[in-house]
């Protein structure tokens, strides 16, 4: 009769065989699944403020398309460059861990993608759930290259706040009339800052303050009493902004995919770089009123700026047939809401430092209670040699605007540094002589010195594996002190202390939070103050660390970090893949 089927005792060995493998490896019971993405890099024809242009977007979408995974997938996305430009895709926020191959940075980990190329991202998102999101990472391309990323919690895993009845991403973003590339491309030739993007976007719309754009507008539509899950975005390249919805109270619950102790404002502040997870709570009845959600800058800096207000609207469903039907809607009240002043730095201070980690048995911050490496960088902007013959439009006719860290303006190689690394041909490519602490030092938010001159070049920091690091980064008044969005690629780190003036080594490190800091991986520098933070370097790789601000980014504020193998197998970063774009 063919095979004989198993006997009820057999049946339940292997019952209990499977249960207690799933016991003692408890991996095995909430191990992810793995996710395909396709994206095509093509030129797509896009209008905004009556103005039509062609635009590099990820399978003609602006923005691009949502990677959602859970906790513990593997995300695999084949990316095919279509266009004239070279490309790379960074997954910003994603740990990488021993995947720095698709960590995205050009230059930095790889190089970039082709004209008629391909390349497969492939990671594991490992520890986080939240909100991150994807960018092109080279050049400008960024401006219309980005796209959410949405880390659910692994299956059958709740939330620690109240379950919402929806979630809904909003992306802040820029609009150039002129084509982002151009814009950069000139200033770095004119020595200048750059052209100010036109408008602010939400999910791509610049809204109804702007001219041709009031179909152009996003829409949230909510029912009375419900609660929403706001995840937000800063994919702005330029701009911190506060963000508002008139008549409504926020809470804070997420930051960076990084729960946090909950919080309630009725403002938020994001970086370049930074996402922010809000519970919106419906009022309870139909208010028979529209209110708008808005964003503005928050501007510290010398330079000029986008000094333009983004705005979407926020409609209640009617209860009945017989409340206003959707073509009623624009005769309701319109309630704006009220943001803070443009260079409100206190409301800044104020808000971040509400930011703390969850520090729970289920949510614990680790964070390195022992140091073994301090650091002490110096942020800010200066100056290089107009070339000869050429009139620059710097801060003199002789000099044009640069930006450093320890006064060092970073220049990306023409191969990886990964690369580099990995094969030891260091060589031409990269030093190890990157300065740990400042080596003028000055009164760093006081008078600046006369000579605002920086150095160039391509020098890294070198940490062995699994070493805790302390680093303390410093904005500086030399061509005005201003906030830096700082990011660190490869990591999460702890914000142990922030203030205002200069830094003091024996004052303010006794005041550091070992208890609960926030957790991120993006933050920004007080204007004209320093942060303290704490990360242990157990990823091995080369991991890039920058001013979020794009246009800082062009000018040199950014360097890297390498962190060598571990001893262990599983501490070791494993060879490229083999379809790794060569330069």
């Amino acid at each position: 009769m063919g095979a004989s089927l198993l006997s009820s005792a057999a049946m339940f060995r292997v019952l209990l065989l499977v249960l207690s493998s799933l016991w003692l490896f408890p991996e095995l019971a909430s191990a992810g699944i793995t996710r395909h993405y396709e994206f095509n890099i093509k030129l797509q024809k896009v209008t905004r403020l009556c103005h039509t242009k062609s635009i590099v977007s990820v399978n003609g979408q602006f923005p691009g398309p949502r990677i959602i995974a859970r906790e513990g997938d593997r995300v695999v996305v084949n990316v095919v460059n279509h266009v004239p430009n070279n490309v790379t895709i960074h997954w910003h926020g994603v740990r990488q861990l021993r995947s720095g191959w698709a960590d995205g940075p050009a230059y930095v980990t790889q190089c970039p993608i082709q004209t008629g190329q391909t390349y497969v991202y492939n990671f594991t998102i490992t520890g986080q759930r939240g909100t991150l999101f994807w960018h092109a990472h080279i050049s400008w391309l960024r401006s219309t290259l980005y796209g959410p990323i949405i880390i659910l919690p692994k299956k059958n895993v709740p939330y620690p706040f109240v379950k919402p009845y929806k979630e809904v991403p909003i992306i802040f973003g820029e609009w150039w009339n002129a084509d982002p590339e151009a814009v950069i491309t000139q200033a770095l030739q004119n020595g200048g800052g750059p052209n100010v993007s036109d408008a602010y976007t939400i999910n791509g719309l610049p809204g109804p303050l702007h001219n041709c754009s009031a179909q152009d507008t996003f829409k949230l539509k909510v029912k009375p009493g419900k609660t929403y899950l706001l995840r937000l975005i800063n994919a702005a390249l330029n701009d911190e902004l506060f963000f508002s919805i008139a008549n409504h109270t926020l809470t804070v619950v997420d930051v960076d995919a990084i729960y946090v102790k909950p919080f309630k404002t009725d403002t938020i502040l994001i970086t370049p770089g930074q996402t922010t997870n809000l519970l919106l709570k419906a009022k309870p009845h139909f208010p028979n009123a529209t209110f708008l959600m808005a964003a503005r800058p928050y501007a510290t800096g010398r330079g000029t700026f986008d000094n333009s207000t983004v705005a979407g609207l926020l409609h209640y469903e009617p209860p009945s047939k017989s409340s206003p039907s959707a073509s009623s809607f624009k005769n309701l009240p319109v309630f704006k809401p009220t943001l803070p002043p443009l260079n409100d730095t206190s409301f800044a201070a104020n808000f971040t430092r509400k930011l703390r980690s969850l520090a729970n048995s289920e949510f614990p911050a680790n964070v390195p209670k022992k140091v073994d490496k301090r650091f002490f960088f110096t942020v800010g902007l200066g100056t290089n040699p107009c070339p000869q013959n050429q009139t620059c439009q710097g801060p003199s006719n002789s000099t044009k605007f640069s930006a450093s860290v320890n006064n060092v303006s970073f220049v990306l190689p023409t191969t990886a540094i990964l690369q580099a690394h990995f094969f030891q041909q260091s060589k031409g490519v990269y030093t190890t002589d990157f300065p740990t602490t400042p080596t003028f030092p000055f009164n760093y938010t006081g008078t600046p010195p006369n000579n605002t001159m920086v150095s160039n070049g391509t020098k890294v920091v070198v940490l062995p594996f699994n070493s805790s690091v302390e680093l303390v980064l410093q904005d500086t008044s030399i061509l005005g002190v201003e906030s830096h969005p700082l990011h660190l690629h490869g990591f999460n780190f702890f914000v142990v202390g922030q203030g205002f003036g200069n830094f003091d080594s024996k004052k303010d490190p006794p005041k550091f939070n070992l208890v609960d800091p926030v957790e991120r991986n993006t933050f920004g520098v007080p204007s004209g103050g320093w942060v303290a933070i704490r990360f242990l370097a157990d990823n091995p790789g080369v991991w890039f660390m920058h001013c979020h601000m794009e246009v800082h980014i062009s000018w040199g504020l950014k360097m890297a970090w390498i962190v060598k193998d571990g001893k262990l197998p599983n501490q070791k970063l494993p060879p490229p893949p083999s379809d790794l774009p060569q330069c």
